[in-house]
């Protein structure tokens, strides 16, 4: 799949393993096979998006399958969208683990290709290393390297991004599948770090510009004995700067029980 520049716009070719415009910007492909096109005066910090002690934790913690219901979901709802020599893009692929069971998911049934875009360098640097027949690119979601309606389905799982952006690079009548928290999610930990823990909203399902396809709930109890995992789980998620030493210390000695509450929703850009 083609880039186009992060400075002049122009798309680029692929010689040599450098991606070049017509303007002569060049990015170099780095070993692994990934590109940089995420322009340093466009970086909000040195290095941006997770650092490398999350990412880590996240791998570990995906690999060993507690999110696999999630991850066969998904992919079960995009082998119903999909078509013969479709675009694919993972917003925010981090180290690419949904990425990969996607790709795997969909080339039993037609030819596709899909990108894995992150900010993260180190994330996209593990994906592209692991995972060599899918394409990876480090970019932000809010300046995608992508030509105006090029991508056939794109794929949100968490990911920030810019529903203007999105409405750019997705074709006409394109699919965009997104993964957010439903209300329950990791309720338990919550109880342990307020007094009056909240429910997450419930997602309002529309937007502008889109067609909602369909809307569904994915629950069920994560139960995890094993210490070290524990503390993966707990490192990847939003809570580890909330909870204490002792009480991370605890779920780790005496097991984590807790609630995994998905909300997937399927959205058509209207032509």
């Amino acid at each position: 799949m083609a880039y186009i520049c992060p400075l002049c716009r122009q798309l680029l070719q692929l010689t040599d393993k450098t991606w070049r415009c017509s303007n002569n910007h060049c990015f170099d492909c780095a070993k692994e096979g990934y590109v940089n096109l995420l322009p340093v005066q466009n970086k909000n910090s040195k290095d941006p998006g997770d650092n490398q002690q999350m990412m880590l934790a996240r791998r570990q913690f995906l690999e060993a399958g507690f999110y696999q219901p999630l991850s066969e979901k998904v992919n079960q709802i995009a082998c119903g969208l999909i078509k013969q020599n479709c675009q694919i893009l993972d917003i925010g692929c981090g180290e690419g683990y949904y990425s990969n069971r996607l790709f795997e998911a969909l080339n039993q049934q037609v030819e596709a290709q899909l990108v894995g875009l992150d900010i993260s360098k180190s994330a996209i640097k593990y994906a592209a290393k692991k995972y060599k027949q899918l394409q990876f690119c480090v970019a932000s979601a809010y300046d995608m390297p992508f030509e105006d309606h090029s991508i056939d389905l794109m794929l949100r799982i968490y990911a920030p991004s810019k529903l203007d952006e999105i409405k750019r690079v997705l074709k006409k009548e394109g699919y965009l599948i997104t993964v957010s928290p439903a209300p329950k999610h990791h309720y338990a930990i919550k109880e342990l770090i307020y007094e009056q823990p909240r429910l997450h909203p419930v997602s309002e399902a529309e937007l502008d510009g889109f067609k909602l396809v369909e809307q569904q709930q994915l629950s069920w109890q994560l139960e995890m004995t094993d210490a070290a995992m524990i503390g993966h789980f707990l490192e990847m998620t939003p809570y580890a700067w909330k909870l204490t030493s002792d009480q991370k210390q605890q779920l780790m000695q005496n097991g984590l029980s807790c609630e995994l509450d998905f909300q997937i929703e399927i959205h058509q850009l209207l032509s």
